[in-house]
This record gives structure tokens, C-alpha cells and sequence, in this order.
């Protein structure tokens, strides 16, 4: 249980937050005797047309609107008679600000604004902190930013997908094809080994929950919660990457952080926009297959003889074309005061293997209120619905599976059911490995999740007096995601054959309370100083239970028709934090800013409480410089940006909520209830995994703005990372959980933005982005630590990358060609297992054959060197006809295919890889021989990837009150340019895992899909 302060602190706290909202909303709504005014006027954009979306704000109030299509504005408000500063800003352009004089005259027109678009984007306003607006040019550290638009050019199903790409130093990648195959996300490398190496996610300032519990077990396949959200419902996303930028987000911030943000009201009448996609997804690749028209007749090496048989390729039976919809209607308007926004989603989709589906089903919400001129508040409620029907693929912990059964099949079986008794026949070598019939898998088993997720935030701002404003943020993320499972009675999976129903639940429950001051002054016109406090209480719990039932009677398929067992687990923690953050900007070109934070936590251990993370950081925009701006160099580079930062964050994803304890299990003795020893010992000193970057680079901009760079190097240290140490027997437990490794990454990232073409009727975007990371891990306890998840072939190993693949290899001759038995086959290296730092040593014994111990040594590494990407967006026709085109690449990294590795040994042979022993090739006995040399199984994952590929083009008809209507072909994951043999090398079977990565199962492909979708504006 959490600690009992904590507990009573959250109550009191969250008490006094709700006073001050009511208490807030009330006190500005007295009747205010100033003058009701109304300014409006225009943005344009480079080319002198509208420019819609652009955020409009009177400073110092809280005061807002957003241009229209036109790129027209208005607001309307009581103000004081004044001088005001108009500010203009929208993603991408440099903001302008404008001097506005209300007196006698209540409407006010302010000239055209004109916003220059900023391929550095140094102007871009981020969030940081919680809900604390900065510009980026003061900022000593990278903040990526994307738009909603740019993220839904290819039909995402979920917003960490949709990012692919977009950024540098983000590595994302899609571990399955399922309709909601999970998503992992790392952002400068992994930061640790036991826990999630996922960023921390918040949307409209609610930590969310993006967990990937497997309630059932589907071979590794996990969806991610985000999977819940909308992307069309997205207005940005800001990735923060490093310590240096997450410092002031404390324990959970050691992986980065996203803060996605959402559409809101705009002023303005009601606006409605309707779109519908119609999605084709199909399987970009299939195995080659054993096509030979004989098998062995036995397994014995000196047995040539063969007799024929008919083969089956069942990768035809198990994938299909499928079909999906997505389908999104949202409004919009308001006034002044008073803005709103609704919007509802409807997304279906099917897998590529048949019976598979995902569905989503939803809402979103928000209102935003101003309480006068000083205060405004803002409710945001999203409800989603989500089901799917999923078919186990089985391999890591499970025999059962529909692309296990397949490559675990001796594909000379017609795995079609009997006709007269409709049974499926065993499709596995009787009485060595069984494993299910792939279409008994498909259409006898029921395996099915369910999701409901609510999403919701309540914000106050206030603005007291000029400078000085108060954010406080409610959030609250509830889930209950459930799952059952059946496998009838009379089948051909090992283990059930009397059948097998399961049902798991886990529900979720997220809230936090951040209230956040800032102050901004300016002492002279050289000297500006922005002061930030902030404060957070956040409480989560997590609820699963599991019940498992087999013996399984005829016809029903719950838990409660079989001998069942059940288990349970809760899970419950609180953190507290505060932080302050102090920045100094010196002559509009030198910022300076220092911050620190202090967290408590329930899940520390007693000894270490309390956690405090510093930051410092700078910027120095040198193209600000008189001396600059009077020289040549304004024109070459007319911006230039140096920075630096250093900062510390934490981890708590590898800190269980109860790991401090030494737990003790439940046990009957006969009838009597009592305690069992636990195996693990509890450590009240565990504590947060640390994380002490430092990043140094530039941003710049050359040719008069029509090119932009933003470089980075980083290095960043993760030290206490949290690992099992053995203990001696005599302690009587087997081990504890402890703070005693180390990790590095250290890396060069580079985003690169170019407009090669810009007039009237053509403008053409390229932008690069290209990502080097360096893992190093240390401090091993042993110097290795294997991972289940891999078959004990993925390992940390002391002093090289996290999950390096660590196994046998072949014996070679001096010259580096195989060393082959007396019989002609591949065989495995032997001699004297070498020390971490001391490399084998290889025997011979007197027949020049190797002998004593097996080796073992690292094989391979699935971190790629370097990732990158390249889009290209041509706009035709005043922007109505766009053209666009994404290639991603990962390059020099390892997958270990123990797909081909199965498939090609004799007792299975499904893949045509294994005809070569068949037609005498290569002698009889080889696929036995390599299935044992796991260094044969490793291959070059490297790829360049059509990763989106779109056209749309703008009508604008006068017809039916439509302001325009867009016609749209987008495909994903067209065209993959790769050598690997399996079906795409960036799937993963050990789904979102830190530390098993490029382990190839029979894992769903990812499917090419197109869509063809039409969205209508009123």
C-alpha cells in the first residue's frame, strides 16, 4: 500500500484544488463597466492568401481566437481602455505582434498580418513543464513538433504510428500487423532493461496510460493503449527528448515525453467537417515454400530414400485481403467567451489473417469558457469503445497459434477438415512437436478483447495582473480492458486437447492535479526573467485478475464449465512533486535557465524517499547580433542558433509497487490457510533509475530562409538501472531486486528542412531527418543476463548494446571456412568459454574436431546504426492538389529469424529453404546440423520503406453550404527495399519488450494497406 502521508496528502490536496477552481470560477464574473470592444482582422501567409488555424491573443488576457478559412478573425470582449499587444503565431511561421489602441472606437480593424514561414522553426510556442508556453529560440534543448494534419497524410489507426518518421531521434517501430498490432517508441535509445523504455504520453495535460498488458497470450502481440485515441482528433504533437527538456517531469521522464494535443472550439459559427476512408490491406509478402514433390521417407541420415507427396502452401489459407472504414464527424464554433468542440469516430478494420478484426468506437468533448478578462476555463471529456477479435500466433509461451502451427507443419498435410466428421487433422510430426492445425486455429478458436477507456481534463488559467498567470489541470484516465479465450474441446493443441477457456480484466485508474505559476517581467529592454513554480499529485492504481479453466465440458466456452484457477493482482502507488524553473533572456538573444525538481514516491524504498533531479540549459541566437545582422553572413545565414543543456530525469517503469517488500504468497496446507516464502527479498533502499544527459547543437537557416537545420549531439548516462542480483543460499532467498547497472547512449541526430521550389502556383518541401545512437550497457551482475523472450538468445552482455543476440556460432578453419563433422556437416564451435573481456578459446582435439564446451559469444545486434528518413510534399494549384511521399530506413542491424530456422529443419521443412537437402544438394542431415548453430540464423535487417504515399486534391463547390471537399489516395507501407528473407524485418514476436528486439516468430506481417477517403467541410 502507498504510504499513509501520501494518501492523506493526496485527499487534502486535491480538496484545496478543487476550493481555488470554484472558489477562481466564481471571482471573475463579477460585471465588469469597461467597454465591450470587438478587433478584428486578417492573417495571411507568404503568398498573400488566407492563413487558417493561426492563434490569435490579446497578451495578458486570456483572450483567444483562431483564423478561419479565410484566414479571418474576431474578438469580442470588455476590455479597459488601452494600449494592447496583439500577438499572431501559427506552427511553422514566425510569430508577429501588433500594437493595439482601444479607446472611443469599440471595433477595432488591425492591418493584414503577414506571418514568414520559419523552416527552423526557432518561433514555435511548446509546452513545457505542464501547461507553461515557451518559444523554442529560448529553449537550450529540442522540442519536435508535427501537426495533426501532417500526421493523418496515410490513415494511421493510432497516434505513435502516424509519428513514424516525423522526427529525429525517434526511433518507432511497429512490432505487428495485427489491426492493433503495439507500437514501441524510443527516443534516444532505450533507457532501461526491466522496464518500459515507452515515453511518458500526455494529452491536454492528463498523464494517460499507455501500458500493453498481455491478458491473453498471443505470442508476444500487445496492443497499446494509445491505440484508444483518435488521430483525427489531433491538433499537435510535441516530442521531448532528452533529460536536459524532461528534467522538470521528474521520476517518469527518463524515456522522454509526448504532450499531444487536441482540436479545440473556435470562434466563430458552427463549422462542421465529415471525412470517411475506405481502407484495402493485404500481405506485402508471402514465405517461399517448400514446393518439392517428395519428403524422406524416415529421419535416418543414411536412409536416401524418398517417397512423393502432394504439398499445400498455407499462407494462402491463413491471410486474406482485408477491408476497413474509418469514419470522423466533428463541429465546431463559438464566440468570444464561449468556444466548443465535438467530434465522433467510428474505425473498423480487419487483419490480413482471417477472423482477425479491430474496431473503435468514440467521442470527444471540450468546452472552453472565459470568466471575464482574467480567467478561463476548459472541460474536455473523451469516451472510446474498442473490440477486437484476435488469432494467437503462440510460439514464446504457448504451443498454440495459427502461424506457429503453420511453420511447425509438415506442409505435404492437407490441413482442410475431414469431410464426413469435420475434424482438423494434426498437422505436426506425431509424438516430436505438436502444435495446432493453422484453420482449426483460424475458425474453432475465440479469442477476443474488449476496451473502454474514459479521457478527461478540467483547466483554469487565470491572469490576475499583467505577467504574472495560474494553470491548474485536473486529468483522469479510466480503463477496463477485458479478455477471454477458447479453444474447444477435441483439438489438435498440445496441452488443451480437452479444451481451454481463460478471462482476464485489468482496469486502470489514472489521476493527476498540476497547478502550475509563471511569472513574466521585463526589468529593462535588455533584461526579460520568466519564473516558474509548479506542483503535482499523481495517483494511479491498476486492477487484473485472471481466471483459467480446462477439462473444458461440450458447447459452453466460459471459465466457469472446467477445473479452473484464478489469480489476482492490484497494484496501487501515489508520486508528489515540485519544481522550479527560472529563465533569463538577454537581449532577445541570450537565455540562460536553471531548474530543479523534487519527487516522492510511494514506491521507493524507505531510505531513498525523496528524488531530486537538477537542469540547467542555454541558448544563444548569434543571428541577433548586430554584427551579424550588418554583415554578409544576415544573408547567407539569416538565423543562427548555438545551444546546450544538462539535466537529470527518472525512471520508475522497472520499480514494481511493491518491490520493496519481501512479499509473501498464500499457501494451503491441507485444509489450513498460511504464508510461503517468497524467493525474492525485498530492498527498502530501491529507488529510481537515473538518467544525466548532456546535449550541445545548433539550428540555423541558409539561402534566405529556403533551407533549415537543427543538429544534436548527445550523450546520456543511465546509472542505478534495476536488475536481479543472486544471493547466497544462505540468506535464504534466491535473489533481490537492486539498483547496480549502467547504461550509455551516446548519438548525433539531424533534421533537415528545404523548400527547393516556392512561387504562385508551386511549392515543393523536402525534409530529412537522420538518427545515430551508440548503446553501451555495463555493470552486468555476472557480465550476462538472458531474456525469456528470446529463448535465452537475447542477452545483455557486459560492455556491449542492449539485446545483443548471444549464442552458438560455427568452428571454422584458420582460413574462415566451416569446420565439417567427418560426415560433411555444419557443426558448432567448442573449447574454453572465455570471461567478459577475455574472448573463447577455441579446441581442436587429435582429429582436428573441436571438443570441450559449447561456445557461446555475441552473434549479432538488432540496434540499427542509423535511422533515417526522407519526405518529399509537392503542392500544385494554390495548394488544392498535394502530392506526398515518406521513406523510412533503418540501416546495419540484425534480426534473428527463427522463423526460417523452424521452417527449414527436416521435421518440419515448410519452407523451400529445406529443398536443397531434398534434392541432395547438400547432404542429409544439414537443416539438423544448422538448426543448432544459431549464428546461421541471423540476417542483415536493414531496409529503406515506402512508408506513405499520398495525393489529395481540393474542390471548393458552392454547393450544400461546403466550404471545400477533399479527395484523397493514401497507401502505407507500400514498397519495402530490403535483403531480408522473412516477411518484413521490422517486426518483433517479443512484442513491446526493452531489451528482445529484431526477434522474428511468425509474428503477423505488417500489411501494405491503401485507402481511398473523401472529407467534406461545411
Amino acid at each position: 500500500m502507498p504510504h499513509p502521508y501520501l494518501l492523506a496528502s493526496a485527499r487534502h490536496f486535491g480538496r484545496w484544488l478543487l476550493l481555488l477552481l470554484l472558489l477562481s470560477a466564481a471571482w471573475p464574473g463579477a460585471a465588469q463597466p469597461n467597454p465591450r470592444y470587438t478587433v478584428r482582422g486578417r492573417v495571411l501567409d507568404a503568398r498573400s492568401e488566407g492563413l487558417p488555424g493561426a492563434t490569435v491573443r490579446l497578451l495578458n488576457t486570456v483572450l483567444g481566437a483562431s483564423s478561419g478559412v479565410d484566414g479571418g478573425y474576431e474578438l469580442t470582449a470588455n476590455l479597459a481602455p488601452g494600449v494592447y499587444q496583439l500577438e499572431v503565431s501559427s506552427v511553422g511561421y514566425r510569430p508577429v505582434r501588433r500594437p493595439v489602441t482601444l479607446g472611443a472606437e469599440t471595433t477595432v480593424t488591425v492591418p493584414d498580418v503577414t506571418l514568414q514561414e520559419d523552416l527552423v522553426r526557432l518561433n514555435d510556442v511548446v509546452v513545457t513543464g505542464t501547461s507553461v508556453a515557451t518559444s523554442k529560440k529560448q529553449l537550450g534543448n529540442t522540442i519536435a513538433t508535427v501537426s495533426g494534419d501532417e500526421l493523418r497524410t496515410a490513415v494511421p489507426t493510432q497516434i505513435d504510428q502516424a509519428l513514424q518518421g516525423k522526427f529525429a531521434g525517434v526511433q518507432i517501430t511497429q512490432n505487428s500487423g495485427n489491426p492493433a498490432g503495439g507500437i514501441s517508441v524510443r527516443l534516444r535509445g532505450p533507457s532501461t532493461v526491466a522496464g518500459s523504455s515507452d515515453p511518458l504520453y500526455i494529452i491536454d495535460g492528463v498523464i494517460v496510460n499507455n501500458d500493453s498488458p498481455q491478458l491473453l497470450d498471443l505470442g508476444g502481440y500487445a496492443q497499446n493503449r494509445l491505440v484508444d485515441i483518435s488521430p483525427n482528433d489531433i491538433e499537435r504533437v510535441e516530442v521531448i527528448k532528452g533529460a536536459a527538456a524532461a528534467a522538470i517531469y521528474g521520476s517518469r521522464a527518463s524515456n522522454g515525453v509526448v504532450q499531444i494535443f487536441t482540436k479545440r472550439g473556435k470562434e466563430g459559427k458552427p463549422q462542421v467537417t465529415a471525412s470517411s476512408q475506405f481502407l484495402v490491406s493485404e500481405i506485402r509478402r508471402k514465405l517461399p515454400y517448400n514446393q518439392y514433390p517428395f519428403r524422406f521417407a524416415t529421419f535416418t541420415a543414411t536412409d536416401p530414400t524418398q517417397v512423393p507427396v502432394t504439398r499445400y502452401d498455407y499462407q494462402d489459407q491463413i491471410f486474406r485481403t482485408a477491408t476497413g472504414t474509418d469514419n470522423y464527424v466533428s463541429i465546431t464554433g463559438g464566440s468570444t467567451s464561449t468556444k466548443y468542440f465535438a467530434s465522433g469516430n467510428y474505425f473498423r478494420n480487419q487483419g490480413i489473417v482471417q477472423s482477425t478484426d479491430f474496431s473503435r468506437g468514440g467521442g470527444r468533448v471540450r468546452l472552453q469558457q472565459n470568466l471575464g478578462t482574467k480567467a478561463s476555463l476548459s472541460v474536455g471529456a473523451n469516451y472510446t469503445l474498442s473490440r477486437s477479435r484476435e488469432i494467437p500466433n503462440g510460439g514464446i509461451n504457448e504451443a498454440y497459434g495459427a502461424l506457429t502451427g503453420f511453420i511447425f507443419a509438415n506442409n505435404y498435410i492437407d490441413p482442410s477438415p475431414d469431410p464426413a466428421t469435420g475434424r482438423y487433422p494434426s498437422t505436426s510430426p506425431v509424438a516430436i512437436v505438436l502444435r495446432t492445425n493453422p484453420l482449426e486455429a483460424i475458425n474453432r478458436f475465440d479469442f477476443r478483447q474488449q476496451t473502454s477507456r474514459f479521457i478527461g481534463d478540467a483547466q483554469l488559467s487565470l491572469t490576475p495582473f499583467e505577467g504574472f498567470s495560474v494553470d491548474y489541470v485536473l486529468g483522469y484516465d479510466a480503463s477496463t480492458q477485458v479478455g477471454t479465450a477458447f479453444i474447444p474441446p477435441n483439438n489438435t493443441t498440445p496441452g488443451y486437447g480437452a479444451g481451454y477457456a481463460r478471462r482476464a480484466d485489468r482496469t486502470a485508474n489514472l489521476i493527476n492535479n498540476d497547478l502550475t505559476l509563471n511569472y513574466r517581467r521585463s526589468f529593462a529592454e535588455w533584461l526579460q526573467s520568466t519564473t516558474t513554480l509548479g506542483g503535482t499529485l499523481q495517483w494511479d492504481e491498476f486492477l487484473t485478475t485472471g481466471i483459467v479453466s480446462q477439462q473444458l465440458a461440450p458447447v459452453i466456452q466460459t471459465t466457469f464449465n472446467g477445473v479452473a484457477v484464478a489469480g489476482e493482482f492490484r497494484s496501487e502507488r501515489t508520486i508528489i512533486g515540485a519544481f522550479v524553473q527560472q529563465t533569463l533572456g538577454l537581449g532577445n538573444r541570450l537565455f540562460l535557465t536553471g531548474a530543479a525538481r523534487v519527487d516522492a514516491a510511494s514506491v521507493y524504498g524507505a531510505n531513498n524517499r525523496t528524488q531530486f533531479y537538477p537542469k540547467l540549459s542555454g541558448s544563444y541566437v548569434v543571428s541577433e547580433e548586430s554584427f551579424w545582422k550588418n554583415s554578409a553572413l544576415a544573408r547567407a545565414v539569416p538565423q543562427f542558433k548555438l545551444r546546450a543543456s544538462w539535466g537529470q530525469a527518472g525512471n520508475l517503469t522497472a520499480i514494481g509497487s511493491y518491490d520493496r517488500f519481501t512479499n509473501f504468497g498464500g499457501v494451503v496446507a491441507g485444509t489450513l490457510p498460511g504464508l510461503a516464502l517468497p524467493t525474492q527479498l525485498g530492498n527498502p533502499n530501491l529507488k529510481p533509475e537515473r538518467q544525466i544527459e548532456f546535449e550541445t547543437g545548433f539550428d540555423a537557416s541558409f539561402l534566405n530562409d529556403r533551407v533549415g537545420v537543427e543538429a544534436s549531439y548527445y550523450n546520456k548516462r543511465v546509472r542505478d538501472l534495476l536488475l536481479f542480483r543472486d544471493l547466497a543460499f544462505s540468506s535464504g532467498y534466491l535473489n533481490q531486486y537492486q539498483n547496480i547497472g549502467n547504461m550509455t547512449n551516446r548519438g548525433v541526430e539531424v533534421l533537415l528542412r528545404v523548400v527547393p521550389v516556392q512561387a504562385q502556383a508551386v511549392r515543393w518541401t523536402v525534409t530529412g531527418t537522420f538518427t545515430h545512437n551508440k548503446n553501451r550497457i555495463t555493470d552486468i551482475p555476472g557480465g550476462l543476463l538472458t531474456f525469456p523472450g528470446g529463448f535465452g538468445q537475447v542477452a545483455a552482455v557486459e560492455g556491449q548494446p542492449l539485446g545483443t543476440f548471444y549464442s552458438t556460432y560455427f568452428a571454422r578453419n584458420p582460413d574462415g571456412s566451416l569446420l565439417l563433422t567427418p560426415a560433411g556437416l555444419p557443426q558448432r564451435e567448442r573449447g574454453i568459454q572465455g570471461t567478459f573481456g577475455r574472448p573463447n578459446t577455441p579446441q581442436r582435439a587429435a582429429d582436428g574436431q573441436p571438443s570441450g564446451t559449447i561456445l557461446n559469444t555475441v552473434i549479432g545486434d538488432p540496434n540499427p546504426r542509423y535511422v533515417a528518413s526522407l519526405i518529399n510534399e509537392v503542392a500544385l494549384l494554390n495548394n488544392r492538389l498535394l502530392f506526398r511521399l515518406q521513406f523510412d530506413s533503418q540501416q546495419d542491424f540484425d534480426v534473428f529469424n527463427f522463423t526460417r530456422r523452424v521452417g527449414e529443419r527436416d521435421l518440419y521443412g515448410s519452407l523451400a529453404g529445406y529443398e536443397a537437402e531434398l534434392r541432395g544438394e547438400v547432404p542429409k542431415g544439414t537443416s539438423a546440423a544448422l538448426f543448432q548453430v544459431f549464428e546461421n540464423w541471423i540476417e542483415d535487417g536493414s531496409f529503406v520503406k515506402l512508408r506513405e504515399a499520398s495525393v489529395s486534391y481540393t474542390l471548393l463547390p458552392k454547393v450544400l453550404g461546403l466550404r471545400d471537399l477533399r479527395l484523397s489516395v493514401a497507401g502505407r507501407n507500400l514498397l519495402v527495399f530490403t535483403d531480408y528473407s522473412g516477411y518484413d524485418p521490422e517486426v518483433n514476436a517479443a512484442g513491446q519488450s526493452t531489451a528482445v528486439r529484431g526477434f522474428d516468430f511468425v509474428e503477423v506481417p505488417i500489411p501494405r494497406t491503401v485507402s481511398v477517403g473523401l472529407n467534406a467541410s461545411f
